[in-house]
């Protein structure tokens, strides 16, 4: 695979695509289907995206892995063979790597590079897109593939650069892996990443102490090697299996119960809450159909994961602490391995730091509530700038020089949650205004790259130059994000949906709730001869 030179040059291609994810690969792969010479430019030193950075102990993905995978080669799937019913980091990884090996995408992609700007040229209708070092791409079509959770949050706790031990953030864990033997450890937050690596952070260190701002709902995950059987069944007829996963309103089938919590006998909704904590994972999203917009079904959910914390924390002002009073899903729900067991352990010590905050990083360990715990190492588990980081750090300019972090300086705003209007021939995949980060990723992006791959292939064959979000549409489309998620219980707490996890940024719902609905929206825009958009 190529990589950056020092040297300043000047390539023209047709496609630039920033970021070597899923999907940015898929993108290559589509563009390369279509005779476009197009580059991947990749900030890391491999494929994989989120999965190249997240190495975290106990890093795996929460959606079972014959769902979470590409669906657009039947070769692939019927190939590929997963060793574990959610999938590890470095299988993640693996799978990735065999996709650049199987499609021949290597040589067009550039590792170890940086995107600094991507500027628009109305003279040519070309983006110049340069990266740190200084070299220059001119493409007509630039697409952002710099995915949702890929820019790290990283608070800037007062007197941080005074700490003289190890300090590790989940989203940039070092690739040689970290022993915590004999160490006193700190781990800041406990939303996902928190909750798959703490178990295995105590049992290492001598001592961990958690410091939680907001408990997160989590529900066991209930991992094991991948039944060989399910996998030969699902690959009898994997295109239904798919279909009906892109028929839910998160992208993948979560076995739905199509019965709202009140047409349920109280034995029934037991039951079925029983059921769903056996299958673990974010299959309790199926739990009822009203569930994510009735309040009465979210509160038995909620309240039932609550009873099991108790049946797990043997204190109970620790089960307490420990236990959401938020709405069920209005955060991610995460899925863990014996993630409530672990306070059971002597060595292990929750902080709650709801009220103070982290006072202050000292020499040799944090201060919270007026105490100062000393430690070895910390951990800052907080997660990611999510949906527009990774794009705010570049300096993206449109028509007019106008800059896409002024544009959204109140919030996102994008049409489909695939382009913004004042950038021409500019894609976003899973941006905001997209449901992205509410479904299965996999699902999303391919969905995304397709409607790129078709609409530039469609300009081809008008022979137009360039494609461009009308204002009118982009205002519509962001009122109708506006309008479904305020018909929802998702706007209930303060979650990264919204933006609430990184100080100063706007709150603003970014995701869009219901994928087979916004497929549908899409296919009528297509139908429609690219409706709400303006060509040239």
């Amino acid at each position: 695979m190529s990589q950056s030179s020092s040297a300043t040059k000047i390539d023209h291609l047709d496609a630039v695509v920033v970021g070597a994810g899923f999907a940015g690969l898929y993108m290559l792969h589509r563009f390369k289907q279509l005779g476009l010479r197009a580059r991947i430019l990749e900030a890391g030193g491999g494929v994989g995206g989120t999965w190249y950075w997240n190495r975290y102990p106990g890093a795996r993905c929460d959606i079972p892995s014959l769902q979470y995978s590409y669906q657009f080669s039947s070769e692939l799937e019927q190939e590929w063979e997963w060793k574990e019913r959610y999938a590890p980091q470095p299988e993640i990884m693996a799978y990735a790597k065999h996709v650049v090996e199987r499609f021949e995408l290597g040589p067009d992609i550039q590792f170890n590079t940086r995107v600094a700007a991507a500027h628009f040229n109305e003279d040519n209708s070309r983006w110049s897109v340069t990266t740190e070092a200084g070299d220059v791409i001119s493409a007509r079509f630039c697409v952002m593939a710099t995915g949702c959770l890929s820019s790290a949050n990283d608070p800037e706790f007062p007197g941080r650069e005074s700490f003289t031990g190890d300090w590790y953030h989940t989203g940039r864990w070092p690739h040689g892996g970290v022993d915590f033997s004999g160490q006193r450890v700190a781990v800041i937050g406990t939303g996902s990443s928190a909750i798959q690596s703490i178990p295995i952070i105590a049992a290492q260190a001598d001592q961990l102490t958690v410091f939680q701002r907001t408990p997160n709902f989590s529900v066991p995950a209930h991992n094991r090697p991948q039944d060989l059987q399910e996998e030969a069944e699902v690959k009898k007829n994997y295109r239904a299996f798919r279909a009906n996963g892109r028929a839910q309103p998160i992208g993948w089938d979560t076995a739905g119960n199509e019965r709202t919590a009140e047409e349920h006998t109280p034995d029934e909704i037991r039951t079925e809450c029983e059921r769903r904590w056996e299958m673990g994972g974010l299959y309790f999203y199926g739990t009822f159909a009203d569930l994510l917009v009735g309040k009465e079904a979210n509160d038995i959910v909620a309240e039932f994961v609550r009873g099991k914390i108790r049946e797990r924390v043997k204190d109970p002002q620790l089960a307490d602490a420990l236990s959401p009073d938020t709405i069920f899903g209005c955060k991610r729900v995460c899925a863990d391995t014996g993630y409530f067991e672990t306070y059971n352990r002597s060595n292990v010590t929750l902080v709650d730091i709801a009220q103070s905050g982290i006072e202050e990083i000292t020499t040799h360990g944090v201060r919270a509530d007026g105490k100062e715990y000393a430690v070895d190492a910390i951990v800052t588990a907080t997660g990611f700038d999510a949906m527009t980081g990774s794009l705010d750090r570049i300096d993206i300019q449109g028509k007019g020089g106008l800059k896409l972090k002024d544009k959204w300086h109140a919030g996102p705003r994008t049409y489909l949650g695939l382009t913004t209007a004042g950038f021409p021939n500019f894609f976003i995949i899973s941006g905001p205004g997209s449901p992205s980060v509410l479904t299965n990723m996999i699902t999303s992006i391919e969905q995304h790259v397709e409607f790129v791959a078709d609409c530039v292939a469609w300009l081809r064959d008008q022979e137009l130059a360039s494609i461009d979000a009308s204002i009118e549409a982009e205002d519509d489309w962001v009122d109708h994000v506006n309008e479904v998620a305020g018909e929802t219980l998702l706007l209930g707490c303060n979650s990264w949906y919204l933006g609430a996890n990184v100080p100063g940024k706007p709150r603003v719902f970014m995701p869009y709730l219901g994928f087979p609905e916004y497929v549908e929206k899409c296919d009528t825009v297509v139908k429609n001869a690219y409706e709400g958009f303006q060509t040239a």
